[in-house]
């Protein structure tokens, strides 16, 4: 039955208005009739978004085994050619109509927890405006029906999250953070546009239901052309994923995440949860028939990068003392298994598995993830700090967050019933059909998951009692409420949704029917419960084994606290290579050599005109000297020659 979701072009666009009306007249009246401005145009948009959900999938349901992909809405914007046309348009199908409600989703729940935290702010309006701006940029993104419009919105997302990231302007710290965010995206940017450049060129298209029909002749254009033994498909597809990379901070654009937390704990919710930072993953998701039909190279690329980046960043995770900085590597670790997942499907494995298990994935830590910052804000906003060595014994004081948080953290631990068990032990399924050791390596970052998340849960709530400068409190409704939310769908969205949710997603590729696999499920919680019980030994009462065990690993230790110094090598890389032997001395040459000549080129014109001026005086007795001066020059020249 074909239904008519026009109506869905006012998701995005409620929220375009929204941002208007704050950035315009937002200061100028009531900061609180902006925040409800705001937070009133995002539950619409939620409420149309769960609408068209449920439309999509109950009403229109399956068409010959599988979900069709609808165009809402569509403009022609830019005409090049007959097949080369860059519309402005809504494509739903099941991804796409998943993100929607991710997005608003969080994005409402992080609108009404911003009411208490960002309480008395002198920016409150300036805030919600940014939140309105990045919600709309994200909600135009997933929703593009062709890659460049993506592309538009992508860098939309980039310019809010800059703006929401270096909101405390008045801090170093936090305008050095945007900026470290915005320039690094920037280049993987690059990387995207010319993958871009090279898809509109090899195929002629750039619409997203072109490029992703299996079956349409797209999936041959590019595989005879190579560079260095790769297609160019299989270069663009790399490029594109570099994009991809870049804002899902994988390795080595992992940089700018941690410091991204310089924003206010909101936004590090909404960016670092559930939008911004899964935008790399959907953008691979949204492509995946290219990447596994036509470039397997590429889609092996995004299964290594994925798979070393979350073991990597859950190293790290194990030695910070920043709440928020366990929960950004955290978010790193877990993109890495949505993009390993991605990178096994097909490759060995069930078809469609692990692209089922990537989405599926994205859902789940959605949803736990910005449960868990949120209560991180919590408890920032009661003790006034965000070191762990400021905390302890916080459960007595705030049972609500307590509680919440220890959902959030069992639920990213993989312990069942909760939602990160179900989707994760998709993900081990994928790898352990398609590649043994990314297998391993991912069971091990599961157990490193357990480990580093219950030393954070142990240290804040129980750990040492400390004496506080204010007896800590629980905090006001409107923030513990998204967090009572975001715990109940951290309980339900893993096994309450196990077949129905995995059937939507896959059904675009391959029908799959998820199940519990407990030979693999099985020794994930059980590495899992060998980290919660390590952790446990080491912070639940104060000892001083950690601090030993620190010691004694010394560089090691040091290493890993510092992240790998991969920081000081940028740093290195830039300001003594880049800057000292490249910049310094282009520049000289550019100063000194082509502005030099320039110069010189200048100055002899300038002499020489200076020189040859008297010429045109203007005054008759210079022109009849210079006319008798000439002939009796020539008349002495010729009188030379013929008395020679």
């Amino acid at each position: 039955m074909t239904m008519d979701f026009q109506y869905t072009i006012l998701i995005p666009i409620l929220l375009f208005f929204s941002f208007v009306y704050n950035i315009l007249w937002g200061r100028t009246r009531s900061p609180k009739i902006a925040g409800l401005i705001s937070t009133t145009t995002i539950l619409i948009a939620a409420v149309l978004s769960y609408y068209t959900a449920y439309q999509y999938f109950f009403n229109v349901g399956l068409v010959n085994g599988s979900y069709e992909k609808i165009i809402a809405f569509k403009m022609v914007w830019l005409h090049f050619s007959d097949t080369l046309v860059v519309d402005m348009g809504i494509l739903l199908d099941p991804i796409s109509i998943m993100m929607l409600v991710v997005v608003t989703t969080i994005s409402s729940m992080v609108h009404i927890y911003s009411f208490g935290y960002m309480h008395g702010d002198d920016g409150f309006a300036r805030f919600y405006a940014f939140l309105s701006l990045f919600s709309f940029s994200m909600l135009g993104l997933v929703v593009s029906s062709n890659i460049f419009q993506m592309y538009i919105f992508w860098e939309l997302v980039g310019v809010s999250s800059f703006l929401l990231i270096g909101y405390y302007y008045q801090k170093p710290s936090a305008v050095a953070a945007a900026k470290k965010a915005f320039i690094v995206t920037r280049f993987a940017d690059l990387g995207f546009l010319v993958g871009i450049l090279l898809i509109s060129y090899v195929t002629g298209s750039l619409d997203f239901a072109v490029l992703t029909d299996p079956n349409g002749p797209v999936m041959l254009q590019g595989a005879s052309l190579g560079f260095m033994g790769l297609s160019v498909m299989t270069w663009a597809l790399i490029l594109i994923f570099i994009g991809g990379a870049g804002k899902s901070a994988m390795f080595p654009f992992h940089i700018w995440l941690p410091d991204a937390m310089e924003g206010p704990t909101p936004v590090s919710a909404l960016i670092h949860a559930a939008t911004m930072v899964v935008a790399g993953v959907y953008l691979v998701a949204r492509l995946f028939p290219l990447f596994h039909i036509a470039a397997p190279n590429a889609q092996y690329v995004v299964l290594a990068v994925g798979g070393f980046t979350s073991l990597f960043a859950a190293v790290i995770a194990i030695t910070q003392i920043d709440i928020k900085r366990v929960l950004a590597f955290s978010t790193l670790s877990q993109l890495g298994y949505m993009m390993a997942a991605l990178g096994a499907s097909g490759y060995g494995a069930e078809e469609g598995i692990g692209y089922t298990a990537s989405m599926w994935h994205l859902f789940t830590h959605a949803m736990f993830k910005a449960l868990l910052f949120l209560g991180a804000g919590s408890i920032i906003h009661a003790v006034h700090s965000n070191n762990m060595t400021d905390m302890g014994g916080l459960r007595k004081y705030m049972p609500i967050t307590h509680i919440t948080f220890l959902i959030g953290t069992l639920a990213i631990a993989g312990i069942p019933p909760f939602a990160g068990f179900f989707s994760k032990d998709e993900i081990l399924v994928a790898l352990h059909q398609s590649s043994h050791f990314w297998y391993w390596v991912e069971v091990i970052t599961a157990g490193l998951t357990a480990f580093y998340m219950f030393r954070l849960y142990f240290n804040v709530f129980w750990g040492e009692n400390r004496h506080y400068h204010h007896k800590p409190h629980e905090s006001s409704l409107s923030m513990t409420f998204p967090l009572m939310f975001l715990a109940f769908m951290a309980i339900v969205s893993g096994g309450f949704f196990m077949f129905d949710f995995g059937a939507f997603i896959s059904s675009n590729l391959v029908p799959y029917d998820i199940h519990i696999h407990w030979d693999i499920a099985g020794l994930s919680i059980f590495v899992a419960l060998i980290g919660i019980s390590l952790a446990a030994m080491l912070y639940l009462k104060p000892s001083g084994i950690s601090t030993k065990m620190a010691t004694a690993l010394g560089p090691v230790y040091k290493a890993t606290y510092n992240k790998f110094y991969f920081d000081e090598i940028y740093l290195f890389v830039t300001h003594k290579i880049i800057f000292n032997l490249i910049a310094r001395p282009s520049a000289w040459f550019d100063r000194h050599v082509v502005d030099g000549f320039m110069n010189m080129l200048a100055w002899i014109t300038n002499f020489v005109s200076g020189s040859i001026k008297g010429l045109q005086s203007g005054q008759l007795q210079h022109y009849a000297m210079s006319f008798v001066s000439g002939a009796v020059a020539l008349a002495l020249f010729f009188l030379y020659f013929m008395t020679r």
